[in-house]
């Protein structure tokens, strides 16, 4: 026989039985989840949430938590206020076009608000977070979780949200401290569109019920226990988005843009790692993912400053013309004074600041970065 014949006939071998995969075990592993799901929304809908904070991100939170039949209740700070916003049913400032859903309380009545909450978010600009825990901690009960919706660090000290929180309130209420981050930008959550965020606290069992409350079909929360993490990471993005925003406005094209992200964020998580941050922090949802929708997004109020900036306009007249707040300018004085306290080198954060606040153009900007000395990536 030849070669062509053996080959064309080769010995039988003993056929292997396939596994086949065991259909019960997945069924039940299923059925686990969904029992496991379904706990967590019976639990969220038997607690009640207040949020400190008519602003489009506290009026998106207000919203998406109504909407899954979660008690919650929108705090005004005035009674004026609270007519208004319960008379129209929206929010005419920040969210003319999306109504109130019905179970979206609105009231200026600050301890019947919030002394049955189990959970008070506080939807404030950073410099304005203080004045409102404040105003509300004398309305807290024990056990309440306290979190921290704001992106930002306080002025001259650079304290971080969760530290004013700690500062303001007894130490009964320190566990309950947590601070929620990631890429959420508000106009696309309003519309029910996918987006994930993370929630950072201390004590798991606190960060843990905090999750499940705030987790909807369309906002997926992650936890972690990496609060300093989280919060720089979602401040000092905002440091790049100002700068990826100049680099829009200039039309430096998708590469400068993507070389400059990429140093930013290896800058801003050198500040937090010296600051006691887990690098890896800044690789996730309130790192990474909040960068690419900062820094990209139409929707992006750092971005839009970065881009004005290019176009000439000056940092004071920008922000006559705006009626939120971009977190950024302010984050990129306090990240320039923590990094001189820690002695961590922040190039694009201080070429940042003297642009903002010391009449550099962007053209000598541009010149000073990409002139400094050759280095390793590292």
């Amino acid at each position: 026989m030849g070669l062509r014949g053996a080959w064309a006939n080769p010995p039988l071998k003993p056929t292997r039985r396939r596994s086949i995969p065991n259909l019960s075990l997945s069924k039940l592993s299923l059925r686990k989840t969904l029992r496991l799901q379904d706990n967590h929304k019976r639990l969220a809908l038997t607690k009640s949430v207040a949020v400190i904070g008519t602003t489009t991100w506290g009026t998106t939170l207000g919203i998406i938590l109504a909407r899954n039949a979660v008690s919650v209740c929108l705090v005004a700070r005035t009674d004026s206020e609270a007519e208004e916003l319960d008379s129209k049913r929206r929010n005419m400032r920040f969210l003319p076009d999306v109504p109130f859903p019905s179970g979206l309380r609105i009231s200026s009545d600050l301890k019947g608000s919030i002394s049955s909450a189990a959970l008070v978010i506080l939807a404030v600009p950073s410099h304005q977070l203080r004045q409102n825990i404040r105003w509300i901690s004398s309305s807290l009960t024990s056990g309440t979780i306290v979190v921290s919706a704001a992106k930002g660090l306080e002025l001259p000290g650079g304290e971080r949200m969760s530290q004013v929180l700690e500062q303001e309130l007894d130490s009964e209420f320190h566990s309950g401290i947590c601070a929620l981050s990631g890429p959420n930008l508000a106009h696309e959550i309003i519309q029910g569109k996918i987006s994930s965020t993370v929630i950072a606290g201390r004590d798991p069992e606190k960060t843990a019920e905090a999750q499940s409350i705030l987790m909807t079909s369309s906002f997926r929360v992650y936890t972690s226990d990496d609060i300093v993490g989280v919060e720089l990471a979602g401040t000092l993005k905002n440091i790049i988005a100002l700068g990826a925003g100049i680099g829009d406005g200039m039309d430096a094209g998708d590469n400068a843009k993507s070389s400059f992200i990429t140093r930013g964020l290896a800058e801003i998580t050198r500040l937090g790692v010296a600051a006691g941050a887990n690098p890896m922090t800044f690789a996730g949802l309130a790192g990474l993912g909040d960068v690419i929708a900062t820094c990209s997004s139409k929707l992006s109020r750092n971005r839009y400053v970065g881009e004005q900036l290019a176009l000439g306009r000056t940092w004071p007249d920008i922000e006559k013309s705006m009626d939120n707040v971009a977190e950024g300018v302010n984050a990129t004085k306090a990240a320039v004074g923590l990094a001189a306290k820690l002695n961590v080198e922040m190039p694009i954060a201080q070429t940042t600041h003297r642009v903002l606040f010391e009449g550099l153009s962007i053209q000598e900007a541009v010149a000073e970065l990409m002139g400094r000395p050759p280095r390793s990536e590292r």
